[in-house]
């Protein structure tokens, strides 16, 4: 519970910490291909459907079986108060990214019998790169932490104040209208932890009436989609984009069980350091409930997910606040056996050498990255090079504090890992995938110029990319460059084709096209007769 000024103070500082880092130039850089580009066209037409296009979203006009439209709706909602921009899309995202932060301070205030785990575990949280860079972009996992957060904490609630747990069925249906069948598992690590914890919960009609209660709307719109669609929706919905990817690898997207081991090693510095010490420590008190829920919630989930045939990198999102809570054991039982502030009497206790070796590790590698962004680097960026010597220069002093005993290397560790985010999701380079492959939007406004609304556009681009169909507002087929050079015979009447072809490939073109504009290395041409194949 919530018991004093100091609680607010913290929930509401951490909220203003949140909505910075989470909205700050949100829309500097444009959406990414793949999940972005694509909910994004798909809250487009929800917006241009008017009011009841949520029912039954589509996708340039076909039915989208990928994902319930909460969010979506959502994202529609923000184009229409905002206008359609990378900032709008992402906007919904963010602001669910950014609530997760104080929430998950009232899910540890509910859970902890003190405070300073959960600060720390919350600062954590704050700063964790993978959350915050994913939490910004237009998905869907963001809504997903904050409705499990959501039902977490009516779930401890309920444990002192019974009608609570009709919270639990809210945070259940409103994962089930985000990404389906993920909110059965995450009712499933709650329902197992009220059985080890304290099995007679699971007896309350207050539990189970909330269940029926928020699962109804999900059923309700579940079930409209059946009526309307038939078994193409049972098979598209329920099993290829749900239940395959428990057991196959849906659309080449497979990895090793430690898949998601590696994504942790690769990118949750330098809190990892911290993550060994906190789980001994959470298992040692596998006896008292916050334990019990931590490691039902972190084991449970990473090793569901590692057995997936399915692996994606933001399949590990929920997993974050429960590793963020475990590191924030580790925190504040080393910053009271270094004399925290120094209100109370301590008796000092040596850091762990691995700690001051992964600190000195990092203050080398953020060197090396100032080296890399500097302005005779290999990519320069003022932003990057500044964030880097922060991180460098912190991590320095961390170590000289540490290897003296002093706590305060936690604090000076904390504040310069959020400037040091804020500098990074300031910079051109947040979204780093945008570098893999061509600038869409100047190829998207010279499709958009040149073609009419529903034209038929290819492209010899090896797939399909939904920025650009986003963008454009036309979708960009990929095709073969062979059926350019061979295209089929006219129809009269027949409607243009239009192609978007890498402009070094022209010359080899049997006959001159109609060259309709050009930009960066893609020429749009038109041709005469078309191929309306689909």
């Amino acid at each position: 519970m919530l018991r004093s000024s100091h609680d607010r103070s913290w929930i509401l500082g951490l909220t203003l910490a949140a909505l910075l880092l989470y909205c700050l130039n949100l829309g500097n850089l444009p959406l990414r291909d793949w999940d972005e580009g694509t909910y994004a066209q798909v809250a487009r037409e929800i917006y241009r459907a008017g009011r009841w296009g949520w029912v039954h979203p589509t996708l340039w006009g076909e039915p989208d079986f990928t994902k319930p439209p909460l969010v979506h709706s959502l994202m529609a909602l923000a184009y229409h108060w905002g206008g359609i921009h990378a900032w709008t899309s992402r906007l919904p995202g963010a602001l669910f990214g950014a609530a997760a932060v104080p929430l998950l301070y009232g899910v540890g205030a509910a859970l902890f019998p003190t405070r300073l785990p959960v600060r720390f575990g919350c600062l954590v949280y704050l700063t964790l790169m993978p959350v915050v860079r994913h939490g910004r972009l237009a998905m869907l996992d963001g809504a997903v932490v904050f409705f499990w957060l959501l039902l977490l904490l009516c779930l401890l609630r309920s444990r002192r104040h019974p009608p609570w747990a009709l919270g639990v069925g809210l945070g259940f249906g409103l994962i089930v209208l985000t990404k389906g069948i993920l909110g059965i598992l995450l009712l499933g690590l709650a329902l197992v932890f009220v059985l080890w914890d304290s099995p007679y919960g699971l007896r309350s009609p207050y539990l189970w009436g909330g269940i029926a209660l928020g699962f109804l709307p999900a059923a309700t719109w579940y079930g409209l989609q059946w009526q309307h669609y038939g078994q193409t929706f049972v098979e598209v919905a329920l099993f290829n984009q749900n239940v395959d990817r428990i057991w196959e690898t849906v659309e080449n997207n497979d990895g090793p069980p430690w898949y998601y081991v590696v994504e942790l090693l690769k990118y949750s510095w330098p809190w990892l350091l911290f993550l060994p010490w906190g789980l001994g420590r959470t298992w040692g008190d596998r006896h008292l409930s916050w334990a019990k829920l931590l490691l039902v919630w972190a084991g449970g989930y990473l090793a569901t997910i590692s057995v997936m045939g399915t692996k994606l990198p933001w399949y590990i999102f929920p997993l974050y606040p429960a590793l963020a809570l475990i590191i924030g054991v580790s925190l504040a039982h080393t910053w009271q056996s270094l004399g925290g502030s120094g209100g109370q009497p301590y008796t000092p206790q040596p850091v762990p050498q691995p700690w001051l070796w992964g600190l000195g590790i990092l203050a080398g590698g953020a060197v090396a990255g100032m080296v890399y962004f500097s302005p005779g680097g290999g990519e320069p960026a003022p932003g990057l090079l500044l964030a880097c010597g922060l991180i460098s220069g912190s991590a320095g002093v961390s170590v000289v504090l540490a290897r003296r005993g002093n706590g305060l290397f936690l604090p000076v560790l904390l504040w310069s890992w959020y400037l040091g985010l804020l500098l990074f999701v300031s910079s051109q380079h947040w979204v780093w995938e945008l570098a893999e492959d061509y600038p869409v939007q100047p190829v998207a406004a010279l499709v958009q110029q040149h073609t009419p609304p529903g034209a038929i556009v290819y492209t010899s681009h090896p797939h399909e990319r939904p920025s650009l169909n986003f963008y454009s507002d036309r979708r960009v087929r990929s095709r073969p460059f062979e059926m350019l050079q061979n295209p089929p015979l006219a129809n009269p009447g027949d409607p243009p084709v239009y192609w978007l072809v890498a402009s070094p490939l022209l010359s080899q073109l049997s006959r001159p096209p109609a060259i309709l504009g050009t930009t960066a290395d893609w020429t749009l041409i038109q041709l005469q007769p078309p191929d309306s194949q689909p």
